[in-house]
């Protein structure tokens, strides 16, 4: 596996546990530059890195490091919760043929409570869930045949998402693939202890993981878009 990342320092796990006691904005606005230096430098370290390592079996989701890492700042419009701030730090690495979350993609989470690790479709549109469970109908044996690899169910464990109480119009109620398609979304996710986060750990136990999904992933991408072009991994880095 190609060079890492040192883990997070401990100041900047330390950071998330103070402003999960302290969510409002005079206790976060003087402590920005602790939030820039010790949490979001070392995550755009470390998604370089892992885009580094996904050359070699993902090149279509790497990402420049400031699109792939969220805002740390919560969109309160809709939520009765109004804390302005995440207690966590994420970043996202879609398909490059897709936007942003209109295809499967991988990602992982960081704060001090845990470290999350998954991929694929999460609340997709209309069209796009249609265009899944059209795909997976037919081709549903390759599906289960993927997510029963054993390094898929040890590192990341069953397909997830919520479930429709019966299967979707259009698709026969006995279908064979009955139980995959009364998925709302298609997601692998596992969580991970919180002390991974500072060690040098962190960055292999996340790309075995992506590199353990990604058949599944390039699975669920497949009708998606017209169609896929052969690129060079290099060009990526650029």
């Amino acid at each position: 596996m190609r060079a890492g990342f040192p883990g997070f320092p401990e100041e900047g796990i330390q950071f998330f546990r103070a402003l999960a006691k302290n969510n409002k904005r005079d206790w976060f606005q003087p402590r920005k530059h602790i939030y820039e230096q010790q949490v979001k430098q070392p995550m755009r370290d470390l998604v370089a890195a892992v885009n580094a390592a996904m050359t070699d079996f993902a090149p279509g989701h790497v990402t420049d490091p400031d699109k792939a890492i969220y805002r740390i700042y919560r969109d309160t419009r809709f939520s009765k919760d109004k804390t302005p701030y995440k207690d966590h730090i994420a970043a996202h690495f879609p398909w490059r043929w897709s936007g942003r979350h209109d295809g499967a993609g991988y990602y992982f989470a960081i704060s001090h409570k845990e470290v999350a690790v998954g991929g694929g479709v999460y609340m997709p549109t209309p069209e796009i869930l249609l265009a899944l469970r059209n795909h997976i109908a037919s081709q549903h044996a390759q599906l289960r045949k993927l997510t029963a690899v054993p390094a898929v169910r040890k590192l990341l464990g069953e397909l997830q998402g919520d479930r429709l109480s019966r299967v979707p119009k259009g698709f026969a109620a006995d279908h064979p693939a009955a139980d995959l398609l009364r998925l709302k979304y298609f997601v692998l996710y596992v969580v991970l202890p919180p002390e991974l986060a500072t060690t040098k750990a962190l960055f292999r136990e996340i790309v075995k993981r992506f590199q353990a999904m990604a058949p599944v992933i390039d699975f669920l991408n497949t009708p998606l878009a017209p169609a896929k072009k052969k690129i060079d991994a290099r060009e990526l880095l650029l």
